[in-house]
């Protein structure tokens, strides 16, 4: 009788990034746990046994793109950087990557997040928190620079913050729909103006 070869080993961090793919170009809930086994090329008791359940693999799958794609934002938690470069670092560096034509466009944090069913509340709480935590490092930014007298004391870091960060995650939309990164980089130039305008008046 002949002898059967050894059962393929399961790389996880293949599948891993096959799901995150499949996660950031469908999101959430339109990516399919048939999807999913087809892409993993593994059997539905394979992936549960693997991942436990979609959400599981979800949440897996968002850890792996903050370590890879998503590290674009860590600038503004550098405080060693000035926060006006911090910032704008991280829009060019953000509007770079979400145009990249090698990967699913727009930012996984925000496309991934249209789920309508109320069954998703922690999905939905988990990309919450992940952007909360960008715009959190932003406001902190803005803190640092009126502290150090760069932009005016009546400056509103939290209000401040939303409008870099709503600008951010509306590049998602503007990749999905073919903006070109020279177009994108183009607009961040204008929106740094905001912050410009905020500067404190010099000593007379």
């Amino acid at each position: 009788m002949a002898r059967t070869g050894r059962p393929r080993e399961f790389d996880r961090d293949a599948a891993l990034q096959a799901a995150l793919r499949l996660f950031w170009e469908h999101g959430y809930e339109a990516t399919s746990l048939a999807q999913l086994r087809t892409a993993l090329g593994i059997s539905s008791a394979s992936f549960y046994a693997a991942f436990g359940s979609k959400e599981a693999l979800f949440e897996e799958v968002v850890q792996t793109y903050m370590a890879s794609f998503g590290r674009v934002t860590d600038a503004v938690g550098r405080e060693d950087l000035p926060p006006r470069d911090a910032v704008e670092q991280v829009l060019r560096a953000s509007a770079r990557t979400q145009a990249d034509p090698t990967h699913p466009a727009g930012c996984l944090l925000v496309l991934a997040a249209t789920v309508g069913s109320a069954d998703h509340g922690t999905v939905r709480a988990l990309l919450t928190e992940r952007r909360a935590v960008v715009r959190r490092n932003v406001a902190a930014c803005v803190r640092r620079a009126v502290a150090t007298g760069e932009l005016d004391a009546e400056t509103d870091p939290e209000n401040l913050a939303v409008v870099f960060t709503s600008f951010m995650y509306g590049l998602s939309i503007e990749s999905r729909d073919g903006a070109t990164p020279e177009s994108l980089d183009a607009a961040i130039t204008h929106l740094m103006k905001v912050w410009d305008d905020a500067r404190s008046e010099p000593a007379s």
